[in-house]
């Protein structure tokens, strides 16, 4: 993650075609596949807020969307500096009645749309359940709501697609959560956070905010040392965060009593985010009575989605997880 860039740069922008689903207005952030191999990206585009992200006044960064694969079989873009969010949705031939929120990380200074969205979303879409990957906006951009400005695109995100689940097939009582890296630390915010982060815009912040299942891969879950990824925090709540600030923000410190199950996935050599992320989390949704369950992997290293670890024992998580899924009646 040491990537330098220009912030004003507009580079990996291109003019793929978007549907716009109703009220929320579409972000003209979207990226082209021209001269890939790979499947194209989906064309329906939800924009989260209709009148524009809240708490936008002091952003003055601009989007983009650079792509880090030289190999014309695949993509691997981010998004930086996003300030439209957007939903991308993947709709399976035969929806099962479920959703999935995929939120994929990027420690808090991008979000890794490919290997840990798209990936991820053909994964799950292919065995029934309609999938939604977030490009939510980033702390440090100058938002006005500061760490929470993530958190309240995946509040509203959730919001968005129950109040529509009756359009895509979907029970408004069967509708996920998987977030990646520092995409599972938003996702476990998602979860574990009954308060709303922002003022109600329209009918569909009626309904609720929370979601029904949760699935954390490697997720940066303490901003605390010595297991801190240390960027993520930098980038969530500055250099010098306090000692409250940083508990407030440490899912292993927060109250997960009632909030949904959880399934958590972690390498155990991962040297980015250390396993103990995960298993500190876990001894706290065990105290809070949390349904849970935890796959550890003697190897598969930090951020390997799907793609990278084919071959490898930690492929079979996307079973895992659907049988998972399924001993609690909802199908992925």
């Amino acid at each position: 993650m040491t990537m330098d860039i220009e912030r004003r740069t507009l580079l990996g922008l291109a003019a793929g075609a978007a549907v716009v689903l109703s009220a929320p207005r579409a972000s003209a952030q979207t990226t082209a596949d021209a001269g890939r191999a790979g499947p194209p990206d989906p064309a329906e585009i939800i924009g989260l807020w209709p009148d524009g992200a809240p708490g936008g006044q002091g952003v003055t960064v601009t989007p983009i969307v650079p792509e880090r694969s030289t190999d014309p079989a695949f993509h691997d873009r981010y998004a930086q500096y996003t300030t439209d969010p957007i939903l991308t949705v993947f709709r399976p031939r035969r929806p099962n009645g479920s959703a999935m929120l995929l939120i994929p990380g990027g420690g808090y200074r991008w979000a890794v749309l490919d290997k840990e969205g798209y990936d991820v979303a053909r994964v799950f879409a292919g065995s029934g359940t309609t999938c939604f990957v977030l490009r939510y906006r980033l702390p440090a951009d100058g938002w006005a709501a500061g760490a929470d400005a993530p958190l309240q695109d995946a509040q509203r995100a959730i919001r968005l697609i129950r109040s529509r689940a009756a359009d895509y097939g979907v029970d408004s009582n069967r509708i996920g959560v998987l977030g990646a890296s520092a995409g599972g630390h938003l996702a476990g915010l998602a979860n574990a956070r009954a308060d709303a982060t922002y003022a109600a815009t329209d009918a569909a912040d009626a309904v609720s905010f929370r979601p029904d299942l949760t699935v954390l891969m490697y997720p940066v879950a303490t901003m605390a040392d010595p297991y801190v990824h240390a960027g993520s925090r930098t980038q969530l709540l500055g250099e010098t965060p306090s000692p409250e600030r940083i508990a407030a923000y440490s899912l292993e410190k927060m109250d997960w009593r009632g909030a949904a199950p959880v399934f958590l996935l972690h390498a155990i050599d991962d040297a980015s985010v250390p396993v103990e992320n995960s298993l500190q989390l876990l001894t706290t949704l065990k105290a809070g009575a949390v349904p849970s369950e935890a796959h550890l992997f003697q190897e598969g290293g930090h951020g390997f989605g799907i793609r990278l670890i084919r071959g490898k024992p930690a492929q079979v998580w996307p079973d895992l997880v659907r049988a998972w899924a399924a001993r609690l009646d909802f199908p992925l």
